[in-house]
């Protein structure tokens, strides 16, 4: 799936169970069809895109 356009002005969040000063991953709700992923240590770098199901497929297996 290809990562869409104009993710700059989308809504980015890190886990509420981060350190406010440490390096993360972010990820971004309310995205069509999917979630996308990027490096808190660069905001303006590339985003890795997760298909809706993967991603929940992910997240289950972590809470696990």
């Amino acid at each position: 799936m290809k990562t869409p356009t104009g993710l700059h002005l989308t809504n980015w969040r890190k886990s509420s169970y981060s350190n406010p000063q440490s390096n993360c991953v972010e990820v971004a709700d309310h995205t069509p069809h999917g979630v996308p992923v990027r490096d808190s240590k660069d905001p303006q770098g590339p985003a890795l895109f997760f298909p809706a199901d993967a991603w929940a497929s992910f997240v289950e297996h972590i809470r696990r």
